[in-house]
């Protein structure tokens, strides 16, 4: 189960994730937790075709923090701001990548690499741990000022809808989705990229 000490509750940390049921999520569009995600050793865990999961709750200015383990060569994501207004979660949501990056053809660049803000922003090598074991992250939003961390490390740093923002989605897969990054507040999601991927600890704090 997602464990808060109490000087982090103090700080307004909650848990998104008890550790035992699905209990504040749901299928993106959809009211229900499709079968493909279960709970495995007290982690929320992609076992099959289920679509990318998201929170019942949206939030403006958050600090997100969880742990993800992947498959070897697996591949899934952490998106965060997501509205239901586009027909897949990336859509609308920017993207922490997760992802073996030692096997996984996604490691080939560092802009698709573990930790990476999808395909804009790149991540340094060397960061995350390999497939099969725990990595810890943290998106901090806070306004247009977005950050990653991986395992401790501020793995990637930009200012949404900024001039170079503007320019990265222009050059990007992105321009094909007007509303991708322009939402201030949404859903937090998980994605099923049709690989085994496991997700624990999950909690956040709402920030001012």
């Amino acid at each position: 189960m997602t464990t808060l000490t109490p000087d982090e509750q103090a700080a307004g940390w909650r848990s998104l994730f008890d550790g035992a049921t699905t209990e504040g999520w749901r299928g993106f569009k959809r009211t229900d937790v499709p079968d493909g995600w279960r709970i495995v050793d007290g982690a929320l865990t992609r076992v099959g075709q289920g679509g990318d999961l998201i929170t019942n709750d949206q939030c403006a200015n958050f600090e997100l923090s969880l742990e993800w383990k992947v498959q070897p060569r697996g591949n899934s994501g952490v998106f965060y701001r997501v509205t239901e207004e586009g027909d897949q979660t990336y859509h609308t949501g920017p993207e922490m990548q997760v992802l073996d990056d030692a096997a996984h053809p996604d490691g080939k660049s560092r802009l698709t690499s573990a930790g990476a803000n999808y395909g804009l922003h790149p991540s340094p090598e060397g960061i995350v741990r390999p497939a099969g074991e725990w990595n810890q992250a943290r998106v901090v939003a806070h306004g247009a000022h977005i950050e990653h961390w991986l395992n401790g490390t501020k793995v990637v740093e930009y200012e949404l809808w900024s001039p170079d923002w503007e320019k990265r989605v222009r050059e990007s897969k992105f321009r094909e989705w007007p509303k991708y990054g322009r939402a201030a507040r949404g859903h937090i999601a998980i994605q099923d990229h049709g690989d085994t991927v496991a997700f624990r600890n999950i909690k956040i704090r709402v920030l001012p």
